[in-house]
């Protein structure tokens, strides 16, 4: 007979980990607490527009190709990947609009204006970002941690100083550039790890090299693409999914997992794998004794950010940008203080604005244009009615001043998505956008376990365990994951 397993949470996470078990044989059952698979990736449909309602960076191409991979297929074969030029444009509360392109030697010179010598001194800084991502994928990304002991390998161990494990992002950058503005470029990456550069460990501005060197993509239909061919996957390998079926309990014996009970059924289980928030699996379906991590530990533990979103479709053509935008305060450091050390509602904020109706006509009616604005806030925030619309009206109007022409005027197609968004939707401890921050003593092995220390069939999946954050990341996790249950379970 099959081996079975129940994956809860049909997050990229989830889905990457349940085709991988399908494709090793095994009876997967994927129950989803809402109607439509993605977790943060899943979308939102409104008069004609299809907004990507998380995710809208497609980087580290190689980590989709090895997943695929896998499956005995591609990404180019699964997905219509378009490589974006320019990668990003910047604007800057100081002043000043400028295109970081695809080809970095088409940045030299933007970066002697920024900086007298910038562009070899961003050379050399990418030349330690280089080095730190190639160690990292030979020695750190795809090894999986459970404990102190794993960090103390003879690689890690000869290769950590390398990696820049003691120091900050901003610590390595500044030591090259002093520019604020150079900085920021080479700095923002970390928000997509929800961290602050000033305390994510240094070994994170490989991130620089993976936006920098290695292309922003854009997978045309929006990320949603990447989505529909894990479930495609999981389909192939006989995968069943239930959508609406929020998980209530797992139920244990003898030390193990033997059931997930949802609002609709009960599926037994050799194995349970976990993509929901952690947090909510162990203090909210797992009993007491069966929790590796008491309430203590959540609240020592350093959040990422939550955030605030706007969905926006308009009735024209926009003209001063292009898909991905980033707005950078010129003070961003009192921003990162408002989400991290002292949390509470931004008063002045750098954001970011994604429009893909300027790569993907489809995601827009004609003549129309598709707009997500993202701005970092601190988990926990209270977020009424009144706060969230009166934040959202302060974004588009500083975007109107930003571009220099109107925009709520005309505004067809409006939702707002915030912190008490996060918890509703997807469970999340205190809103958080992206679960735990990577600093220091968040890293690796001292990421939440990978398996439950008081379940024996227990797994993880998703951005909490190791390597955290990201796409990417989540992509190789899932792996990980995989890989474990199989060896360990049978």
């Amino acid at each position: 007979m099959s081996r079975r397993a129940v994956v809860i949470g049909a997050g990229l996470g989830g889905l990457a980990t349940a085709a991988l078990l399908g494709r090793e044989g095994w009876e997967v059952t994927v129950v989803e607490k809402n109607e439509e698979p993605g977790g943060r990736a899943r979308v939102w449909r409104s008069d004609g527009f299809l907004f990507d309602m998380g995710p809208s960076w497609y980087l580290m191409p190689e980590a989709f190709d090895r997943y695929f991979a896998l499956h005995g297929t591609s990404a180019a074969d699964r997905l219509r990947l378009v490589r974006l030029d320019p990668q990003f444009r910047v604007f800057y509360g100081g002043g000043g609009v400028y295109d970081v392109r695809d080809a970095l030697a088409d940045n030299a010179a933007l970066f002697d204006r920024l900086e007298p010598e910038g562009a070899s001194k961003t050379a050399r800084f990418l030349a330690k970002a280089r080095e730190q991502y190639d160690l990292s994928v030979r020695h750190f990304l795809y090894r999986d941690y459970d404990g102190i002991a794993g960090l103390l390998g003879r690689d890690i161990v000869r290769n950590g100083l390398r990696l820049g494990v003691f120091g900050s992002v901003h610590d390595l950058v500044a030591r090259e550039i002093q520019d604020e503005r150079l900085q920021q470029i080479l700095e923002f990456a970390m928000v997509f790890i929800g961290g602050d550069p000033k305390k994510t460990p240094g070994f994170y501005a490989l991130m620089s090299s993976i936006v920098l060197d290695r292309g922003v993509w854009y997978p045309l239909g929006g990320i949603s693409e990447i989505v529909q061919a894990l479930v495609g996957l999981g389909r192939d390998q006989g995968v069943r999914f239930a959508f609406g079926h929020p998980a209530r309990r797992i139920r244990t014996a003898g030390g193990r997992a033997v059931e997930v009970v949802t609002d609709r059924e009960s599926h037994p289980a050799d194995a349970v794998i976990a993509n929901a928030d952690y947090h909510h699996v162990e203090t909210a379906l797992l009993e007491g004794p069966s929790r590796s991590y008491r309430g203590r530990y959540w609240s020592r533990r350093v959040l990422s950010p939550s955030a605030f979103i706007l969905y926006v479709g308009l009735d024209r053509r926009l003209d001063g940008i292009v898909h991905h935008n980033l707005f950078f305060e010129k003070d961003w450091n009192a921003h990162f203080d408002a989400v991290f050390r002292r949390p509470a509602w931004p008063d002045r904020f750098s954001y970011y604005v994604s429009c893909p109706s300027k790569t993907d006509p489809a995601v827009a009616p004609d003549g129309a244009e598709n707009l997500f604005f993202l701005v970092p806030v601190a988990p926990g925030l209270d977020d009424p009615d009144g706060m969230r619309e009166a934040f959202a009206d302060k974004v588009l109007e500083h975007f109107e001043g930003l571009i220099g022409g109107p925009v709520r005027k005309h505004v067809t197609v409006r939702r707002i998505f915030s912190p008490r968004d996060f918890v509703a939707d997807y469970n999340t401890y205190k809103g958080t956008a992206f679960g735990l921050s990577h600093t220091l003593f968040q890293t690796a092995s001292f990421r939440p376990r990978r398996k439950s220390r008081r379940v024996d069939n227990l797994y993880f999946t998703g951005q909490y365990p190791h390597p955290g954050v990201g796409m990417p990341m989540v992509m190789i996790g899932a792996e990980l994951t995989a890989d474990r249950v199989v060896h360990e379970q049978g």
